[in-house]
């Protein structure tokens, strides 16, 4: 099993040569869920800025994303962004640490923009969850964001539990059996005792949640299904645990689909297969005609 990885690899190998060799720079490049990334020179060679547009930046701003993004990027971020983007970093290799395993840290941090960016509201529904826990009732606010076209994540505080929504659209009738089949193995899964800690998984096809029914705008569709995770305090409880929950759940859409993908391939892969090994047997039943020469009573052949 493949698992996507939390940070831009692009923007991780560019920066790590960069380091080594300096060189003028201007590079645009699209990560998943259709975020823009646009990493270019400044005024000298040593110097570079870092863009990033992505889809719901509107609603990441009443989530704190800018709190977050102050706190691990400091005076790194730019005040004003590049024209068409969202957020600009400025970045100086000169002030990079030296070779090693604290550049390598540092460089991922900085690949894993998107990923701090999306983190803002699920660190503000866990601190609610928290608040909501000690105050003993209560729901908190339902965000949204709506990161790609027609699909969209809801992120929902309780007293016990943060609930994630994700809604997906499968494009193919063949995706929406791949996914059916995964998903339900989410759930089956869950059931091991070694996993018995998971959070839970719900899918829903067509149907949302009731605790999103009353969001305008849904699609009433078979194309749509919703997923539905669960977590519970333990989940996110300790910031290094939070850290990862926040992490893989994010990439939760693309690595559902991506799988889809590979499956599919996979299968189209073994049917050519198949069908090679299929043609190898018919060449080999293949009979030849059998030519009989008749002769005459003297020795010459019948021609029929």
């Amino acid at each position: 099993m493949i698992l996507l990885e939390p940070h831009n690899y692009i923007i991780q190998t560019t920066l790590a040569e960069k380091c080594t060799k300096p060189s003028s720079l201007d590079v645009q490049f699209v990560d998943f869920d259709n975020v823009r990334f646009h990493l270019s020179s400044t005024d000298r060679k040593t110097a570079l800025l870092l863009s990033m547009s992505i889809r719901c930046w509107d609603e990441l701003l009443k989530y704190g994303v800018n709190d977050v993004l102050k706190r691990e990027y400091g005076s790194m971020v730019r005040a004003e962004p590049e024209p068409e983007y969202n957020v600009s970093l400025d970045l100086d290799l000169e002030q990079f640490p030296p070779e090693g395993e604290q550049r390598d840290a540092f460089i991922k941090s900085i690949a894993m923009i998107k990923r701090n960016a999306l983190a803002a509201p699920f660190e503000l529904a866990f601190q609610s969850q928290k608040q909501l826990e000690n105050a003993g009732s209560g729901q908190g606010e339902l965000m949204a964001l709506h990161y790609r076209d027609e699909e969209a994540i809801y992120v929902q505080a309780s007293p016990d539990r943060v609930t994630v929504f994700f809604s997906t659209v499968f494009k193919e009738e063949t995706d929406r059996i791949f996914g059916k089949v995964f998903l339900q193995e989410f759930v089956d899964a869950r059931r091991l005792p070694t996993i018995q800690s998971a959070p839970q998984v719900l899918y829903t096809t067509r149907d949302p949640p009731l605790e999103i029914r009353h969001v305008p705008g849904l699609i009433d569709s078979e194309d749509v299904g919703y997923v539905t995770f669960v977590l519970f305090p333990r989940h996110f409880a300790h910031p290094e645990v939070a850290a990862s929950t926040i992490s893989h759940i994010q990439l939760f859409r693309d690595y559902l689909h991506y799988h889809i993908k590979c499956s599919k391939a996979y299968m189209h892969s073994r049917m050519r297969f198949r069908v090679t090994e299929f043609q190898k047997v018919l060449n080999r039943a293949k009979t030849e005609a059998a030519v009989s020469d008749r002769k005459t009573a003297s020795g010459r052949s019948m021609i029929r």
